[in-house]
């Protein structure tokens, strides 16, 4: 394995297992060592990549990028690309009302709006815009997404409106499922995308 993989391999470890402690402790009781012994890593390797516990809680995208590369190996590659996008928001979506407590979420999204400098989460070199970019391209030649509207504008809206089922759930303090809301919801939000071989 190269050393930037493993270094990776290592990194993402320590991320998954923090997301994994926070949501069945809660951040607060969380410790480091906790995150050390369940990431099976050492303490070197975690301050060689945060500082504080605190760091964690922006590494949101790197998790979610983290399970969108998972998803991405599931996709079978004669599926219709249009299906592709709204699969991957009803994953997404389940993943994070089961794995992110709404709180946390509804935290870290708070933080986002005041931080300096740009957001991770709209940050276009991540694997989910270039994901996300790479499927409606495929859609657009394939004639199963609109191929008049530009690939950015048409991930652009896609992020924007995942973003706003997660914004809304959080605001409703989670009385119902993110998962199911998603389902119902979001197929009808990108409709308006649909390729005319969908039609």
């Amino acid at each position: 394995m190269e050393k930037t993989e493993e270094k990776r391999s290592v990194k993402s470890r320590i991320i998954s297992a923090a997301w994994e402690l926070f949501r069945d402790k809660g951040f607060g009781r969380t410790t480091v060592d906790d995150i050390i012994e369940k990431s099976g890593t050492s303490k070197g390797s975690f301050y060689y990549y945060f500082s504080a516990k605190d760091e964690l809680l922006n590494t949101l995208a790197e998790m979610l990028d983290d399970y969108y590369g998972d998803l991405e190996r599931k996709l079978e590659p004669g599926t219709d690309c249009f299906e592709k996008l709204l699969y991957l928001n009803r994953e997404v979506h389940a993943m994070m009302e089961e794995n992110i407590s709404m709180e946390l979420l509804a935290s870290l999204y708070s933080t986002q709006l005041v931080a300096q400098g740009e957001s991770q989460l709209l940050n276009e070199n991540r694997k989910y815009y270039k994901l996300i970019s790479g499927i409606v391209e495929e859609g657009q030649k394939k004639g199963e997404i609109r191929a008049d509207v530009p690939i950015r504008t048409v991930v652009k809206y896609y992020a924007m409106c995942e973003r706003a089922l997660v914004t809304e759930w959080c605001l409703g303090k989670g009385d119902y499922s993110l998962g199911e809301y998603s389902k119902e919801y979001f197929p009808v939000m990108m409709e308006h995308f649909r390729g005319k071989s969908n039609s």
